[in-house]
């Protein structure tokens, strides 16, 4: 077991690269089962998600080979429609999306119900309700099973705008017979890119970044090379990242359609970037002062399915808002548990009130200082790490394993912006 150790109060500064979007990955992975023929996949991540979903992969039969730094090529030629292995399903929530490549490959997917972020109920009935709309028999007995003798194109509402679900029903429904809508689809960037790389299958995918997707089936898809997205959560992880040590960065590799968003959330903060073709500018000196709503309300930084704020980066502005002069409202809608690691920051000396399990207010700019904190789930983990290095004194941050799922060789990229970080074993 490890943990970081973090002196705060240093600025960083240098120049940074995107890694590939995790979101993206995990779906592009599971979707090289839908063919025989091999599967390139550029811009991987290395991190602890990608590495579990390449084991399920070679799990079912598949041939994985590295081809050099996040390169990989997947051969599914023959597939065994094995259960998932629980210790695999368990450590990982992308673990779901076999259940769609499967049913359309072998006609039966098994596996143990999925793990990751405990942030709240994360409901899964919209993947079996799509799926069965489709074809499926789906049960739900300690483990689910999925089966279907044909799947059948359909017309699908979703009863929740869910990213997983949709990539499962895209996944299955690829591989139907006749045409298929899918309606209150994602539209997340990450949906977009699976699709761009199923129609490189030869898919035939439409509608892609809005919420309704029509699909019209075809009888095989064939290999592709595909390049996966930047991860517009790391960059927005960066972005507060820089603003909260009073940092001067460049990221490179940036999608700037992917950051609009994201840039209406961190102006409502008074912070601001330039962009130069691929690559965007955090400059040392920002406002960093809450811009209030017109009649002088207090700013909302709340979450909403794409293209609305990311939920992923609520725990993210949460530490950002402590170290800004004003108040802030932090709303997020999605997930009940998400919030409940702010009493972490206020154990360090944020100025936070919890109104009730979705919404924050946060006063500032408030001095933190160093602290033991433990890292609940991904972009909690992030957060504190952000935290500690806004903080006086020294921090440690243990349960890093969780950090380390979302975030590619964290703690050697932020040594090379100048971060006093280490990564040590964990004391008894």
């Amino acid at each position: 077991m490890h943990e970081y150790l973090i002196e705060g109060g240093f600025p960083i500064k240098g120049t940074i690269r995107t890694s590939g979007n995790k979101n993206s990955a995990l779906p592009c992975i599971a979707a090289s089962l839908l063919t025989d023929e091999p599967v390139i996949l550029y811009n991987v991540p290395e991190i602890e998600d990608t590495s579990v979903m390449l084991n399920i992969l070679q799990s079912f039969g598949a041939h994985i080979t590295s081809l050099g730094k996040n390169k990989w090529k997947i051969e599914a030629k023959e597939i065994v429609p094995s259960v998932i292995p629980v210790e695999l399903s368990k450590k990982i929530r992308a673990s779901i999306l076999f259940a769609g490549p499967m049913l359309a490959r072998c006609g039966k997917a098994e596996m143990s119900p999925p793990g990751g972020d405990v942030i709240g109920r994360r409901r899964l009935d919209t993947h079996f309700l799509a799926l069965e709309q489709l074809g499926a028999r789906v049960t739900v007995n300690g483990h689910f099973s999925f089966t279907a003798n044909k799947l059948i194109g359909t017309d699908i509402f979703l009863d929740e705008c869910s990213v997983t679900a949709t990539e499962n029903a895209l996944m299955a429904c690829v591989l139907a017979q006749g045409h298929t809508v899918i309606t209150n689809a994602a539209s997340e960037p990450h949906i977009q890119d699976l699709c761009n790389m199923l129609n490189a299958m030869g898919a035939k995918i439409y509608g892609i970044g809005s919420n309704i997707l029509t699909i019209d089936g075809v009888e095989r898809l064939h290999g592709c090379e595909f390049s996966i997205g930047p991860d517009y959560m790391e960059i927005g992880s960066f972005i507060g990242l820089a603003a909260v040590t009073k940092g001067n960065i460049t990221i490179e590799g940036v999608r700037d359609i992917d950051l609009r968003p994201v840039k209406v959330g961190f102006s409502k903060l008074g912070i601001s970037w330039s962009q130069n073709e691929d690559s965007i500018v955090i400059p040392s000196v920002q406002e960093m002062k809450a811009v209030g709503d017109v009649g002088t309300k207090i700013p909302k930084v709340d979450d909403a399915p794409w293209p609305g704020f990311p939920p992923d980066l609520t725990s993210i502005m949460t530490v950002v808002a402590t170290q800004v002069e004003g108040t802030v409202l932090i709303f997020e809608k999605m997930f009940e548990s998400r919030m409940f690691f702010v009493d972490k920051l206020i154990s360090m000396g944020a100025q936070i009130t919890l109104c009730d399990p979705h919404r924050a207010l946060v006063s500032g700019p408030s001095i933190l200082h160093g602290d033991h904190l433990v890292s609940p789930d991904v972009r909690a983990g992030m957060a504190m790490v952000i935290a500690a290095m806004a903080a006086n004194g020294e921090s440690r941050i243990s349960n890093v394993y969780q950090i380390e799922r979302g975030y590619e060789h964290l703690v050697e990229r932020l040594q090379a912006l100048g971060a006093h970080i280490q990564k040590v074993e964990m004391e008894n």
